[in-house]
């Protein structure tokens, strides 16, 4: 009777500590499932944030490129980038230009480019609308959908 005993308590601990092992394989296998998922939502985020930066920073280059750029000449219309390869983390950067202010500053202008002729301000004569387009795919979706970030600015030269 006592060996019997003896041996239910063996098999009572080898039951119990066989489920503590499923119930630490599941828990683990739940905080590895979270902690990739995490990880994830870290890269979107952090890829949005980097399109948004790069449009404001071509944005800038844009105005800065219109202010050094001889107008009775030629304007400025597009102002394209690339940063990396587009389907393995990088980004596509496309700037248009259009132009606001009488027809003495932007008479070269493309048709197209010319929003207005009628405005006239005698301290800033001409204004420019800068659209920013940055464009990013996903690096663990190749074949997914391709993000663009959108930016748009008015400034007066």
């Amino acid at each position: 009777m006592i060996i019997q005993h003896y041996s239910n308590k063996k098999a009572f601990s080898m039951l119990t500590s066989v489920v503590v092992i499923v119930l630490m394989a599941t828990v683990a296998m739940f905080v590895m499932n979270l902690s990739g998922k995490i990880v994830k939502s870290t890269v979107i985020q952090y890829q949005h944030e980097q399109a948004e930066l790069y449009a404001k920073s071509y944005t800038e280059y844009a105005i800065l490129a219109v202010t050094g750029n001889d107008r009775s000449n030629k304007c400025l219309r597009t102002i394209k980038g690339t940063i990396g390869i587009l389907n393995k983390g990088g980004y596509r950067i496309r700037t248009h230009i259009s132009y606001i202010g009488p027809a003495s500053e932007i008479q070269q202008c493309a048709a197209n480019r010319k929003l207005s002729t009628n405005v006239v301000t005698p301290d800033t004569p001409l204004t420019i609308i800068v659209d920013a387009y940055v464009d990013y795919k996903d690096p663990d979706n190749t074949s997914g959908p391709i993000l663009t970030v959108h930016r748009r600015t008015t400034q007066k030269i």
